[in-house]
């Protein structure tokens, strides 16, 4: 079935959080995650990851394979140029949809980590579909900290291909958890992303700081090679 996406709708980050966990957060993050069709403005972050870092050794292929479709960060680095563009859409279901596509320009090219997200009400959190293809879906719970930041962990993850739909074990899959916060004295976010393994320890991550800049969503719109390949409309 496909929905209707209003146009005073709450951003689908309030939806998830409720008003009174939202409005907790610093007012320049809740601007950056008001950004949706309602706002009409779209954000792109331009800045530094001081450092861009990856478990043992045994879980490099891992990251190389979820390098083909976008899919974690195959590589390591210290102080990488970095974008990220979060624009609003609607889905080919009629979802409103916001981007979170972050690219590293590493040496050697440019490295991208796709994601597109969602609200999702069965589940009744953000639905973060990972990936140029959006074969890997994982429900993301969002809370305010004490000092205004955003914490942002993940829940269970899903791989679905064609008929098949299956809970990834957490033998094998990890566990994310993002800090996002606003440096007043530099006009920045800090962002802190760790990816970690139950059983393993820590998978990759990277940190580091970018200025913000919003643009009108009718006259940007979605620039070609943003929205994912093919779209998934199981949450």
């Amino acid at each position: 079935m496909t929905a209707t996406v209003s146009s005073t709708a709450p951003s689908i980050f309030r939806t998830a959080m409720g008003d009174a966990e939202f409005e907790r957060l610093h007012p320049e993050l809740r601007r950056r995650f008001s950004v949706g069709l309602a706002s009409g403005e779209l954000c792109v972050g331009r800045g530094v990851m001081d450092r861009i870092w990856h478990g043992r050794a045994f879980v490099k292929p891992f990251l190389a394979v979820g390098g083909l479709r976008n899919i974690l960060l195959p590589r390591t680095g210290r102080d990488v140029p970095f974008r990220i563009e979060n624009v609003p859409y609607a889905d080919s279901y009629g979802r409103e949809t916001v981007t979170f596509v972050r690219t590293f320009a590493l040496p050697g090219g440019p490295r991208r980590f796709d994601a597109t997200m969602v609200h999702s009400p069965e589940r009744g959190c953000v639905l973060d579909y990972l990936g140029t293809h959006q074969h890997l879906a994982s429900d993301l719970h969002l809370s305010a900290e004490p000092d205004g930041s955003l914490l942002i962990t993940s829940g269970e993850h899903r791989f679905r291909e064609g008929p098949l739909d299956v809970r990834v074990p957490e033998l094998i899959g990890g566990r994310a958890e993002v800090r996002e916060s606003f440096d007043e004295r530099t006009g920045r976010f800090r962002i802190d992303v760790r990816v970690d393994n139950r059983y393993f320890g820590p998978i990759f991550g990277y940190e580091g700081s970018f200025a913000a800049e919003y643009v009108d969503l009718r006259s940007h719109g979605v620039r070609a090679g943003l929205r994912p390949v093919r779209e998934e409309v199981r949450a």
